[in-house]
């Protein structure tokens, strides 16, 4: 038997995809009474920045949304899927979780603004070569999944020719540091170039939550091998007098490095 806890060591696809159903299934009541309020039910916010679509653009013009058919991959309870919704665009909201898809749902009956949400893995979607214009990703899928080439991959093919993907994850020089938002996260404390999941355990030395790490050139060669091209990479500032705290995300450490990263593509 294993002690339970925090550690470093490789995992499959299939014991990463294990965990990361299960724990988001687990989680998603506490994520929800915890960060819904910051997310909103109709927002799209793109990072624990606060950067929001509605200021960025990333997807393109907001008047170029409307009758645009778009896909969040892993969109948690959907609130971005709805915002798109409200702009006149087409949207359907994919997760793994069926915890999380369970509070989407709650919250299309809440609001009104009700969107088809779609409960499957990220790297093998349930959808026919370019069916979206456009497709988005914060914080959603990407940094959970062991082998996100073929994420890449499979959002290449369900989009059309010129449609746009964006994704944002936690900015790469983070692993450097330990998930601590004050003075002990300001110190390297292991390399950047260390690639080795950050695995969670339980008693049975089961993973029940998995975090993989790639470096910036891991990303943009992911990006490039699937036949993207990349228009932009946005790393958003602190901003000056935001006081929230969220996970490893704080003033004191937005003020120093970069937390998000986020990756601005398209399907040539």
């Amino acid at each position: 038997m294993s002690e339970p806890g925090p550690g470093r060591r490789a995992v499959s696809d299939a014991e990463a995809r294990r965990a990361s159903r299960g724990w988001w299934d687990g989680d998603a009541d506490a994520y929800q009474a915890e960060h819904g309020g910051v997310l909103g039910e109709v927002d799209f916010v793109w990072c624990p920045e606060g950067l929001r679509e509605a200021d960025a653009h990333l997807l393109g013009d907001p008047a170029d949304l409307a009758g645009r058919r778009v896909l969040e991959v892993g969109c948690g309870s959907a609130p971005c899927t709805r915002w798109l919704a409200t702009q006149g665009a087409w949207p359907v909201g994919l997760d793994l979780s069926g915890g999380m898809l369970r509070h989407a749902g709650l919250i299309n009956a809440a609001t009104g603004v009700v969107v088809p949400l779609v409960q499957a893995g990220a790297e093998r979607l349930p959808f026919a070569d370019g069916t979206f214009d456009l497709a988005c990703s914060a914080f959603g899928a990407v940094p959970f999944v062991a082998e996100p080439e073929r994420v890449m991959r499979e959002v290449a093919r369900v989009l059309r020719p010129g449609g746009r993907w964006v994704f944002a994850v936690n900015h790469p020089m983070r692993w450097m540091f330990s998930d601590d938002p004050g003075p002990d996260g300001l110190t390297v404390t292991q390399s950047y170039f260390d690639r080795t999941p950050y695995v969670e355990i339980d008693a049975a030395g089961v993973p029940t939550y998995v975090e993989h790490h790639r470096t910036l050139g891991d990303r943009i060669r992911d990006v490039v091998a699937a036949g993207l091209v990349l228009d932009d990479l946005v790393e958003p500032e602190w901003p000056e007098g935001r006081e929230t705290v969220w996970g490893q995300w704080s003033p004191l450490r937005g003020a120093l490095f970069p937390g998000t990263a986020i990756f601005v593509c398209r399907r040539p």
